[in-house]
Parts: structure tokens; sequence; C-alpha cells
């Protein structure tokens, strides 16, 4: 199994309905959601810190909080920027974040609810900037494309290390997580 990012975003945009309008209300709205952007990394970090896991994870290293809460920032921005419309960079990054993800330790059990804590915060900076529903729509439409790329690595570093392992095929592992979920 082996992703090409930008496959994985073209589709996911296709999929989502991620469309030019969406795109453009972003970029209209990037400056004031650079504004935003610390304090939608804080409510992401409360979040997550409120899990003893999380917690130890994000705090395992000193300065680590700095450093996520800075690369938040760089995230939470692109997400509105599209850094190269949406395209090859973008989608390169996203893969990245995703591995970054993996790497140390915060799944998507943990990052998936702490979006949606920023997307519902999002809304509620929108309605006090009295901005467009359409822009809570664009981001939480991108946001999810972002979700998936995360949701994909762990995926796809599961398979690699299954694989190494065992030397099984993608046809083969597929149909084994396939069986074994339908035995739970």
């Amino acid at each position: 199994m082996s992703i090409d990012a930008q496959t994985l975003l073209i589709a996911l945009k296709t999929r989502t309905g991620f469309s030019a309008d969406h795109q453009a209300l972003l970029k209209e709205n990037t400056d004031w959601a650079l504004a935003l952007a610390p304090d939608m990394a804080n409510h992401f970090y409360e979040y997550l810190g409120r899990d003893p896991e999380m917690n130890s994870v994000l705090n395992k290293k000193e300065g680590s909080m700095h450093r996520l809460h800075s690369t938040f920032v760089q995230w939470f921005h692109e997400m509105f920027t599209g850094m190269d419309n949406w395209g090859e960079a973008y989608a390169e990054r996203r893969w990245r974040v995703g591995l970054v993800h993996v790497q140390i330790g915060i799944g998507p059990q943990h990052v998936v609810p702490a979006m949606a804590i920023v997307v519902q915060e999002f809304g509620k900076r929108l309605l006090q900037a009295e901005k467009p529903e359409a822009l809570r729509e664009a981001l939480g439409t991108i946001a999810m494309i972002d979700l998936a790329f995360i949701e994909q690595a762990y995926m796809e570093v599961a398979y690699n290390a299954v694989q190494k392992e065992t030397g099984w095929t993608e046809g083969l592992f597929k149909r084994l997580v396939s069986t074994g979920a339908s035995t739970l």
C-alpha cells in the first residue's frame, strides 16, 4: 500500500465537494483566521490535555507544547491559504502531518473530537464577527480532508509494519482487516 498524497487529496476534494467557492471564501478570510489561530490552538490542546494519555504524550519532552502550538497555528493558517491552491504541496504537507501524528501517538480517536471542538469554537467566532455561515462549511470541509490524511497515515503505517514483518500482500492485509472487522 503506497499512498500518493496528491491522488488522495484529489479524491477527498471530490468526495467532500470541496469547491472553488470554499477555496475563495477561505482565502478571503486568511488574515482573520490567522489572528484566531492561537486561540484555536489553545482550544485544541486544552481538549487533548484533559485526557491523561494525551496529556502525557503532549508533555513528553520539555518545550513540546510550545512547538506543537506553533505548528498548529501554521497548519490552521495553511487551511485558509491553501499553500499552493490546495495542490501538491498542500497534499504532501498534510501527509507529513498525518505521519507525525502517528509518530507521536495522537490517534484519530483523539484528534477527531479535538478538531470538532476547533470547528465549534471557530463557529462561535464566525458569528461574533458576522462572517457568513458558508465559511464554517468551508473550514469544516477542509478540516475533514485533513483528518482523512491523518487516518490514512495510520492505515498506511499499520499496513507497512505488518507487511514488513509478515510479507503479506496488500490484498491479504485488506481481506484480513475486513474479516476481522466482521468479528468485532
